[in-house]
């Protein structure tokens, strides 16, 4: 008995053995292999993503041959790939102070001068934010032994903020020309020496266009069923043309139209959206509507590294509708002051300038505009905008005073007053404060003011909801159910008593 327990034993250690060595085996070659393979480099910096996801400047290279050895395409989009690797990596690490990544895109002489400025900056409690948005490469030389490219970029356009002790000490957009250096090390191309050369500000004069001749009597347009997410799976292109038909039939002859910035895809545009605000822009062209486009609807980041992407979206969306007979105008944001206390009112106000730029490169036969929250704003970037929108909620009674103090203060420029409006809720939490009367009474009074100033108008809006996001104006009630009834039609379908001054 004594024997066949020790023989069990042995069995069972010379098993338990072999399973451990087997383990260990297997592990040292799994080591080995991955040593010999060398790590994904870019699934450890994640740098797969970079350009899709956090960097998509504008780039336009230049086709006009090289010295030396001939290019491929293929070559060529990896040369593409690692220089905006490069710039993206060298921003983050400004911003951080922090030499992550350098190393991957970076030759060891190259590193010693971006270490010197990291080490610099963090001593004088230093860092930079930047972007660059505009990118014109041109190969010049490709060594024979595919090793080496010599690479002229020319009029980078780069925004930058320096920061000293956590306060702005410097804003400023320049141009710029590059010549770098590249070598083709670990089958990447890394930057080898750069000179930065013929340096000045970037030139941010702009073309005016002038606004269309329509006189604009228009509404903010959601429909009722689906407020704040018109392009979603509920899409209904026959509710829309319904809807745009009873706006014409009331004597208005616009609209004003939201594309929601996350939905839409930010900076990679979905095709499906695309093609539903096409849509909604072919009914507004068959009932004779005009369409104030209003982008980067819940969008709040503003951070300059996130710079390339909104303009990215913005290029997508301008590009693919620029000719398209329904369009008035395009309006840059949705009420972006009341941003500034959060992300910066300097911050704000460059995204919008340099986006202005970009559009109306891109479209300079629509007016662009700003759809300022109140009137006190509505004077800044007014020198750049084609015309000038604010919205009004305050006194009514107030009203015309304030607007001929705008009129003014900004003689030159054509103003809309792109929303205005009062809610009928006069419930539990606004005891008293309203009702349908008093709402067809404002809407009255301001129909007599905006005809005797002539005063372009878009009110808001034409549906009460039964819902309204969060997203829009939080979750607290005495602020939604107000929000609910500004419309001029009630959530059943009926016109309410202000609908008979939803026109002059």
């Amino acid at each position: 008995m004594v024997i066949h327990n020790k023989l069990l034993i042995r069995a069972i250690l010379i098993s338990s053995y072999i399973v451990l060595s087997a383990i260990v085996l297997f592990l040292i070659s799994s080591v080995l292999s991955y040593l010999n393979t060398g790590a994904d480099r870019s699934k450890l910096l994640h740098t797969q993503v970079y350009k899709e996801d956090n960097y998509t400047p504008q780039l336009f290279w230049k086709n006009d041959g090289n010295e030396g050895r001939n290019i491929s395409a293929q070559v060529l989009q990896e040369v593409e790939s690692n220089y905006l690797d490069a710039w993206y990596v060298k921003q983050v690490a400004y911003r951080e102070n922090k030499k992550t990544g350098i190393e991957d895109f970076y030759t060891k002489n190259a590193r010693k001068n971006l270490y010197a400025t990291i080490n610099d900056n963090l001593k004088s409690r230093t860092y930079f934010e930047s972007t660059t948005l505009t990118h014109n490469p041109d190969i010049l030389f490709y060594s024979e032994d595919g090793q080496l490219i010599v690479l002229e970029d020319k009029k980078v356009v780069e925004h930058k903020k320096v920061f000293q002790n956590e306060q702005q000490i410097l804003a400023t957009t320049e141009q710029a020309d590059y010549k770098h250096i590249l070598l083709l090390e670990d089958g990447f191309w890394r930057v080898r020496h750069s000179i930065k050369e013929h340096v000045q500000p970037f030139d941010k004069r702009i073309k005016i266009t002038p606004p269309d001749s329509l006189w604009i009597k228009g509404i903010n347009y959601y429909p009722q069923k689906t407020p704040w997410n018109m392009f979603g799976d509920d899409f209904d292109d026959i509710i829309i043309a319904k809807d745009f038909e009873l706006i014409k039939k009331s004597g208005l002859n616009s609209i004003r139209i939201f594309v929601p910035y996350e939905d839409f895809g930010k900076a990679k545009v979905k095709p499906e959206r695309l093609a539903k605000l096409k849509t909604v822009l072919d009914i507004a062209l068959q009932k004779q509507l005009k369409v104030v486009v209003t982008l980067f609807d819940f969008y709040g980041n503003y951070d300059v590294l996130d710079w390339t992407l909104t303009y990215k979206h913005a290029s997508k969306i301008v590009t693919t509708f620029k000719d398209h007979k329904a369009i008035l105008a395009w309006d840059l944001k949705n009420e972006p002051n009341l941003d500034f206390s959060s992300r910066g009112k300097e911050n704000i106000i460059s995204w919008l300038e340099y986006l202005l730029i970009l559009i109306k490169s891109i479209d300079e036969i629509h007016p662009v505009t700003i759809g300022w929250s109140n009137i006190e704003s509505a004077s800044i970037l007014s020198d750049k905008v084609d015309y000038v929108s604010f919205h009004y909620y305050e006194d009514i009674e107030n009203f015309e005073t304030k607007y001929l103090a705008l009129k003014k203060q900004i003689p030159n420029k054509q103003l809309i007053l792109q929303e205005f409006g009062l809610s009928s809720y006069g419930g539990f939490w606004r005891p008293f404060a309203s009702s349908e009367k008093e709402q067809a009474n404002y809407h009255q009074t301001m129909q007599k003011v905006l005809s005797k100033h002539n005063i372009h108008f878009m009110s808001w809006t034409l549906y009460d909801f039964e819902n309204v996001p969060q997203s829009v104006v939080g979750k607290l009630p005495w602020r939604t159910n107000p929000q609910k009834k500004f419309g001029f039609i009630d959530a059943k379908g009926n016109k309410k008593a202000a609908f008979e001054f939803i026109c002059e």
